[in-house]
């Protein structure tokens, strides 16, 4: 394709932290103007967008993080980054600075805002270094100015949050809802009277009440309702940031709401002093003591509702499901029974004839990383060809120029189509049965092993087993395999 129609990508972001004066759709028109008139060509596949994401941060921006991986694949897929603006690209000059280099001055393509021109030279330099300055300041003090707003408003008693279970919102103000205000009620009373937490999760899930996500209880969801002082009209806030289950941070302010109480002071003093005694005795291990974890943690699940099995004092392992209150079924198993159950299912699989069940998966690493980037390589290779037939059908290439366009792509796609088969040949081993008995049998002479570590064994139980099942009512231990080339 000649000079003046290069490609080029487009990358688009808006965030609720922005006074963002064009939709993301609109955005794009315009980047699609400014690269029609400056010799640009933006294809579909190379449009990546953030939506309702902050700039200040690259954690959870997948678009740009697979921008920035598209950009470094061979050959260079795109010349150049259009933006709608600079502030687009990142609100820190840290990260704004480091990805513009590495584009730059290692993958030579240029990052370009169409709305912001940008001299060339030293004085270009100093131009972009204060446009990104500028954005990190109106980004820093956007921040503040949430912040002083939020404690205002947390100072009014003004609601800041989605309603809490027991209620609903009327005019940004908490109000009681039924049926949930009544089960609020039922939760303290059980609670005050000696009842535990999972008990009472279970209670809820018997008689199907639901959290407001449409969960289970569990019994440290009925311990927050019991711990949270909106229920005697409060409203808790943390200015620093989230406390999630830290309920004594120092930083969380507490302000008198404007919405009706639920719970009586007495009631919530007695729950407070009876939970305050609770958590001084109550000590709970999710595994055996001691610095390595044991070889079977996370390895066998619940047959019923399919969570991880987790030890429990003095011997035993439990549905984790059933000891949070989500699970109606008991499937413990003491730690002897199970490992015995584990090594015998082993030896049993080894020594039969008929084909064992399991999941062949390709390990992580160089080769699958090569096949990855071989396989985006053909995909940009045969769109590269549309993009040649569109461009000679509009008149923008000649018939000379089309044909060695197209006959250079089509060699450097049937280049790449040999090397995937040779990579797929070389990641799909033959013999796999023979392969997992092999495995199978090392696994099981390490766990049996006495002077074999934790860590050895948990590692070698680990790269045989995927999970295994326990179903208590049939006795059974139902194991299942991957293996891993």
């Amino acid at each position: 394709m000649p000079d003046e129609y290069k490609t080029a990508a487009a990358y688009i972001r808006v965030s609720t932290e922005d006074q963002v004066e064009l939709s993301p759709a609109s955005q794009l028109v315009e980047i699609r103007k400014w690269a029609e008139k400056n010799g640009w060509i933006v294809p579909d596949e190379y449009v990546f967008v953030d939506e309702g994401i902050s700039g200040r941060k690259v954690t959870g921006r997948d678009a740009f993080r697979h921008l920035i991986g598209t950009a470094k694949l061979k050959p260079k897929p795109f010349d150049a980054i259009l933006l709608w603006k600079f502030s687009r690209f990142a609100r820190n000059r840290d990260d704004a600075v480091f990805y513009k280099s590495v584009l730059r001055k290692q993958l030579h393509i240029e990052v370009i805002s169409i709305s912001e021109p940008i001299a060339e030279g030293k004085l270009g330099i100093l131009m972009e270094a204060l446009i990104e300055a500028m954005d990190e300041y109106y980004s820093i003090n956007l921040a503040e100015e949430v912040k002083r707003g939020m404690a205002e408003k947390h100072r009014r008693g003004e609601l800041q949050s989605n309603p809490s279970f027991g209620y609903t919102v009327q005019d940004n103000v908490l109000a009681p809802q039924e049926p949930e205000a009544t089960y609020i009620k039922a939760i303290f009373r059980r609670f005050c009277e000696g009842e535990g937490c999972f008990s009472i999760a279970k209670w809820l899930n018997s008689i199907g009440v639901r959290t407001h996500r449409g969960n289970l209880f569990e019994n440290r969801t009925v311990e927050y309702i019991l711990r949270n002082p909106v229920y005697i009209g409060k409203l808790r806030w943390n200015p620093a940031g989230i406390s999630h289950r830290d309920f004594t941070n120092p930083d969380i302010v507490l302000a008198d709401g404007k919405h009706e109480p639920l719970i009586d002071m007495d009631t919530w003093n007695i729950a407070q002093s009876r939970m305050a005694k609770l958590k001084a005795t109550w000590k709970y291990h999710g595994r055996p003591l001691g610095s390595n974890k044991d070889w079977i943690s996370s390895l066998i699940r619940c047959s019923a509702c399919g969570a991880t099995m987790i030890f429990a004092k003095p011997n035993y392992w439990k549905c984790n499901n059933y000891v949070r209150g989500r699970c109606k079924t008991s499937q413990h198993v003491s730690t002897d029974l199970l490992k015995e159950a584990i090594i015998r299912r082993l030896q049993i699989d080894l020594e039969t004839d008929f084909p064992i069940q399991y999941e062949v998966i390709r390990a992580k690493g160089d080769g699958e990383d090569e096949l990855n980037a071989l396989r985006t390589q053909r995909d940009s290779l045969a769109k590269k060809m549309d993009r040649l037939r569109d461009a000679y059908l509009a008149g923008a290439d000649t018939v000379e120029e089309y044909k060695a366009a197209k006959e250079s792509t089509q060699g450097k796609l049937a280049d790449v189509n040999a090397q995937i088969k040779t990579a797929e040949k070389r990641s799909t081993k033959l013999g796999a049965p023979a392969v997992m008995k092999k495995t199978i049998r090392s696994t099981l002479k390490t766990i049996a092993s006495d002077s074999a570590t934790m860590e050895q064994k948990s590692e070698a139980a680990h790269s045989i087993i995927e999970y295994a099942t326990w179903d208590k009512a049939q006795n059974l231990l139902q194991i299942h395999y991957r293996l891993t080339f």
